[in-house]
């Protein structure tokens, strides 16, 4: 048996992914800066409480997690922990776009937010992750 607060069930982040893409796709296609808002919290909250006790992850946990066979792969909580930063300051480096310009940034930015979450979403790969990582052995 794990410890849910020392390892998370990889599948966690990738349907967080899933469930971000839908939302950075929502704000692309509309243009919504209070749509993005919403996003840049639910990073937020994964950045300031842990990846475990963000809003996906408590759906996740609720809805889907007791739906699956048992989880057989689990991972340290600060890659992704990581990465919801990252994701954080694309989303609000898109909201000063959206919100005072120039749209562009507000556009450049969340498709980069978009992209980044699609790869974990479709292909398991999570830059953020991957970032952490090489940051942690360039520290040494």
């Amino acid at each position: 048996m794990t410890d849910d607060r020392t390892v998370v069930d990889v599948r966690g982040p990738r349907f967080g992914a899933a469930l971000t893409t839908v939302v950075l796709a929502a704000v692309l296609i509309s243009g919504s800066g209070p749509l993005l808002a919403v996003q840049a919290v639910i990073f937020a909250v994964g950045v300031v409480a842990g990846v475990q006790r963000s809003p996906y992850a408590w759906l996740f946990r609720v809805a889907v997690r007791p739906r699956l066979s048992a989880p057989t792969a689990f991972e340290d909580p600060a890659p992704p922990r990581f990465a919801q930063g990252v994701g954080l300051v694309f989303a609000a480096a898109g909201l000063v776009g959206y919100a005072a310009g120039p749209l562009w940034l507000g556009l450049a930015a969340t498709a980069c937010a978009f992209a980044a979450a699609f790869l974990n979403a479709a292909f398991g790969y999570c830059l953020g992750c991957e970032m952490y990582l090489l940051l942690r052995r360039a520290a040494g």
